[in-house]
């Protein structure tokens, strides 16, 4: 029951997370007209959250391992619930912005929870089958942002989209209450929380989303990036010099985990930034309707959905790595056929398979592969490393849009994308079986 429990937890938290990001953005029209809020004030809407987030997760992580990362989970869904209901009454746009942020906060609480339960919950063997079905969640709830949250932004106004957290934040405290028991950790974690490291990670981390979401505007352009540089190579110096920093040297010294993270940050560009350029062109160049344009990406969704669980079964057979290739492969081919189909259901149903082989191959080594203490912490890595591989793709799909075509935009993407079978090449091969070592043993 307790594994069922976690999984429960694990999954509605995630879909919580994914649900509320997608039908944001059929809110922010409506938003905008109420509150009477420019454009730049509603995509902070958006990008105070996506900041707060990347920049806190892996200590949000680090929290879980020290604190446990059912009481993470708990106090996270419920700040998340509770600072959904203030922003819905906020009485203006600022008061939106800060609340998106301060629920960024308890989503980096919240995040690396649900992944690291499922971690503690199932030994590693077992593990592919619930981050799989995590990963189908993360699909289902995306795909019905749009949906779903059109439908009750036309009925009851935007502000319903946050309202709808709130039962299901009820539901993630009430599964995370009966979870305590899982976490039954090899050692426990009384590490120092090294929030000075925590700092610099979530100031040079800001400083650069912030880059990314913001675009071209000198002399920030310049100044930002210069100055997260110089703060990340302090981190990078103070994590060098300590074994048991932020992240522990365990987790940064794991071959299998870093190249999962590298593989996640550079599909996960190709993947959001392909999605941004296909908008543009479903409703600016086939003058579809926003709700039409995301009828044609949902073949995309479909494969997400089926894939994940398909790929858990298909690890069961073969190594993370091969499986891991076979996925960059299928996502950048599914790139590629945007650029020469564009946007329709064949080409969006590669990708969507591809990105879920990657996707579970990937967090199913980063899970397996960390040490179980330090389990909250490779769940924080991972959603950074997603986050800001989403900014990154969206950027660098927005900059080339200014110079050249969509088609060479999509190009250039799915070039990007396959720039990902390097670190997928770094992932665990295949291991060689019981019997072949007895009789290699045998002839020695």
């Amino acid at each position: 029951m307790s594994r069922f429990l976690a999984l429960v937890a694990g999954v509605a938290g995630a879909m919580m997370v994914s649900f509320d990001g997608t039908a944001l953005l059929v809110a922010q029209p409506g938003l905008r007209r109420t509150l009477h809020a420019s454009v730049a004030e509603v995509q902070w809407t958006s990008t105070a959250y996506l900041i707060a987030v990347a920049s806190l997760l892996v200590l949000g992580g680090r929290l879980g391992d020290r604190f446990g990362h059912a009481r993470l989970l708990l106090i996270g869904a419920a700040g998340f619930g509770a600072v959904s209901v203030a922003i819905v009454l906020a009485p203006g746009i600022d008061g939106v912005i800060a609340g998106r942020a301060v629920q960024g906060l308890f989503g980096a609480l919240l995040q690396p929870a649900t992944l690291a339960l499922l971690r503690l919950a199932y030994p590693p063997d077992r593990l592919s089958m619930p981050v799989a079905v995590r990963t189908s969640g993360i699909a289902v709830a995306g795909a019905l942002g749009p949906v779903l949250g059109g439908a009750l932004v036309d009925r009851y106004g935007w502000s319903s989209v946050f309202l709808v957290n709130v039962p299901v934040a009820l539901l993630i405290v009430a599964a995370a209450l009966s979870v305590r028991g899982v976490e039954q950790r090899d050692q426990p974690v009384r590490a120092r929380l090294h929030l000075l490291d925590a700092a610099l990670l979530a100031t040079s981390l800001g400083l650069l989303v912030h880059t990314l979401t913001e675009g071209w505007n000198p002399p920030v352009t310049l100044v930002e990036p210069a100055v997260a540089a110089v703060l990340g190579a302090l981190l990078v110096r103070r994590l060098r010099n300590s074994e048991d920093g932020l992240v522990p040297a365990a987790v940064a010294r794991s071959r299998p985990v870093m190249a999962s993270m590298s593989l996640l940050l550079v599909i996960a560009a190709g993947l959001f930034g392909a999605l941004f350029v296909a908008g543009l062109m479903l409703q600016e160049q086939l003058g579809l309707s926003a709700l039409a344009g995301g009828v044609q990406v949902l073949p995309l969704t479909v494969a997400m959905v089926v894939g994940a669980p398909l790929t858990g079964l298909a690890l069961r057979r073969w190594d993370p790595r091969r499986t891991a290739v076979a996925g960059v492969v299928l996502v950048a081919l599914g790139i590629a056929g945007l650029a020469v189909f564009g946007p329709v259901g064949a080409a969006a149903a590669v990708l969507g398979a591809g990105y879920a082989i990657v996707m579970v191959t990937a967090t199913g080594t980063v899970v397996g592969d960390a040490p179980p203490a330090y389990a909250g912490v490779v769940g924080g890595l991972k959603q950074s490393a997603m986050n800001l591989g989403s900014a990154l793709g969206i950027a660098v799909a927005a900059a080339i849009l200014t110079a050249a075509t969509a088609a060479t935009a999509v190009w250039a993407l799915a070039g990007f994308a396959v720039l990902a079978l390097a670190p997928a090449a770094l992932l665990p091969g295949a291991r060689p079986r019981a019997g072949r070592e007895i009789v290699t043993a045998d002839r020695r």
